[in-house]
């Protein structure tokens, strides 16, 4: 009698954005760091905690940030951090202060930050919609009824 071999046939399956539930998550940015936030809320966008990540894909979930007035950078960083920004024409580049732009646009301050984290390519430049930032407690997504997300 001939012993038959059976072969396990491995598929590799890759994600699309269809197949995603797309969870929405709110997180409150009081007293939280700067850039711990914006690592983890970048992850969460990205999809990278998902077991189906695929890396070309849009599979990530959305995220609204409350508080954003109350972010707080750690050590010298308040006086240092800085904004540039150039218009392409010569001497055109402008420079602010982190201080200047969190007092006028805090909301700025974290979408900078997550965005400057996501991939630099079309991908990136979708996944940045995903992020909802508002500078007080109150937000419009209820209706989506966001989770609490503890970072």
């Amino acid at each position: 009698m001939k012993e038959t071999i059976k072969r396990s046939i491995r598929i590799t399956k890759s994600a699309k954005r269809e197949e995603n539930p797309g969870n929405w998550y709110v997180v409150d940015a009081d007293g939280k760091v700067l850039g711990r936030l914006a690592s983890e809320v970048a992850k969460r966008i990205r999809g990278k905690y998902s077991p189906q990540y695929t890396p070309h894909a849009d599979i990530g979930d959305w995220v609204v940030v409350i508080n954003a007035e109350k972010i707080k950078l750690t050590g010298k960083r308040p006086e240092l951090k800085e904004y540039k920004t150039h218009s392409r024409y010569p001497g055109g580049q402008k420079i602010r202060s982190y201080k200047e732009v969190a007092a006028s646009t805090p909301e700025k301050v974290i979408t900078l930050a997550v965005k400057r984290m996501l991939p630099k390519t079309k991908l990136g430049s979708t996944l940045i919609h995903k992020l909802k930032v508002y500078k007080g407690a109150e937000h419009p997504h209820s209706a989506q009824k966001p989770v609490a997300l503890n970072i």
